[in-house]
């Protein structure tokens, strides 16, 4: 999107729901005279003209004399739309060939294809919306589980807007302050002690929560890589179909069955895991199967988490303990098969062999047949993933990396600010940290934001929104 030839009110139009078959498709269309525009397509062009904001008109989209599609269209009037222009959102039927053909002769009839994230950008220019909230827009249609969706509203519903608007509150409060003192100074007073450094303290703190808030946020949303390793036989697509609650992997007795990988997103006590099934770990004279072997090692040494699942009937061997010996992820040891061998049996290494595994994280029972020991491996995994962060907060989190490398920059304005306090510098410095930082919490919001962040952070949304 060229901001700088950027015409806000041209009408525009794009397909609001995926291409496939359905009950329902969505055009939508936003922009000077866009209601005008769709009338001269409805059936009803009086009744749709007429039409007040907020209000939904049942009609017929028609191509001259061709009937295209039973409609219903909603109706709203700027300023109270998505976009804080007049908007329609055209309801037909969901087959491809219908949505393409309305959407068609929207764009015959005087509307301009929308670009990506072009309605979310109008409504960030027309004042509907932060940058913060429209972030989080794409956020909510990316998230892979509700813990990621449930951060990601909160974002919407103005939370981290919020806190940021708070902290810019501390710091133009100590501002005002400081103007007052560089106006009416005390000759007797020095630097240090010639305003309340508590307010810039707090905002301080809290731009270090939010800093340290964006490993565990984007854990949330980019997900995790979970690999589930051991031999054959293990029990790794049995527990893959189970997490998945789809027979997605084959299961068989026959060694060798799973010979390339399967992958799929799973979640883990909330959080977004991409779960990958392996070949089992073998010496194998098969050619395919070898090189299966060879992806599941080379896949395990990409891991966040590795399960490495052993048969508690036979019991973790040698060549297990030799694989885990050189892996270099944090290992969770998965005991399979518990409902064989008895759900209240312990399985648990010998202490001998745990010392030779350097990256052991514990060890779980599970049954993939009954379902059971799979809260405790959710949660064994959760803790291994979000060991050292933060990711239970009193606070809102940030949710970029956009907005991490801002809030960043405020925070080392404000330490610096401190500093200059402390080394009594002049006043005038500490007013300039300070005004530095505020610069640098507008860019979060979008109250300053330069033209080609703007084009980067909606040019990722999908057509539509």
């Amino acid at each position: 999107m060229n901001n700088s030839q950027y015409t806000p009110e041209e009408p525009i139009s794009s397909i609001a729901t995926a291409l496939a078959p359905a009950a329902l498709g969505i055009v939508r269309v936003s922009g000077k005279d866009c209601i005008s525009l769709v009338s001269r397509v409805f059936s009803s062009p009086k009744r749709l003209l007429e039409a007040a904001g907020n209000t939904i008109v049942y009609g017929w989209i028609k191509d001259e004399d061709t009937l295209v599609d039973e409609v219903m269209v909603a109706v709203y009037r700027a300023p109270k739309s998505f976009t804080g222009e007049d908007m329609c959102e055209i309801f037909c039927h969901g087959g491809p060939a219908v949505v393409t053909a309305v959407q068609a002769l929207m764009l015959k009839s005087g509307f301009r294809q929308a670009e990506r994230g072009e309605y979310t950008f109008r409504a960030y220019i027309n004042g509907k919306t932060d940058l913060t909230k429209a972030e989080a827009v794409k956020e909510i249609i990316d998230s892979h589980t509700d813990a990621s969706r449930g951060r990601a509203a909160g974002r919407l519903a103005g939370s981290l807007y919020e806190e940021i608007d708070s902290i810019k509150k501390l710091i133009v409060d100590t501002l005002a302050a400081i103007e007052v003192e560089i106006e009416y100074p005390e000759d007797e007073e020095t630097i240090a002690d010639a305003f309340d450094s508590s307010d810039i303290k707090a905002a301080r703190d809290r731009l270090s929560e939010l800093v340290d808030s964006w490993k565990g946020e984007k854990l949330y949303q980019d997900g995790a890589r979970v690999v589930l390793c051991g031999r054959t036989n293990a029990g790794k697509s049995s527990l893959f179909n189970a997490i998945l609650k789809e027979e997605r992997a084959i299961v068989s007795d026959i060694e060798g069955t799973t010979r390339d990988f399967l992958e799929s997103w799973a979640s883990f006590d909330g959080i977004p895991v991409r779960l990958f099934d392996t070949a089992g770990l073998r010496e194998t004279e098969d050619v395919i199967e070898a090189q299966g072997v060879e992806i599941t090692k080379n896949l395990s040494t990409d891991a966040d988490v590795v399960l490495y699942l052993v048969d508690s009937n036979t019991g973790i061997s040698e060549e297990d303990v030799t694989f885990l010996e050189k892996c270099q992820e944090p290992v969770l040891l998965v005991w399979t098969k518990s409902d064989v061998t008895g759900e209240k049996a312990e399985h648990k290494l010998d202490e001998s062999v745990e010392k030779r595994i350097p990256n052991f994280r514990g060890q779980v029972s599970i049954s993939s047949k009954k379902g059971s020991g799979f809260d405790a491996l959710y949660k064994a995994v959760k803790s291994i993933l979000t060991s050292g962060l933060s990711t239970e907060r009193t606070q809102a989190g940030l949710g970029s990396e956009r907005q991490k490398e801002a809030v960043a920059e405020a925070l080392e304005c404000v330490e610096h600010a401190l500093l200059s306090a402390a080394d009594n510098y002049t006043l005038d410095a500490v007013v300039q940290d300070l005004e530095d930082c505020l610069d640098a919490l507008g860019v979060v919001t979008g109250d300053v934001t330069p033209d080609d962040v703007l084009g980067s952070i909606f040019s990722n949304f999908c057509v539509g929104k």
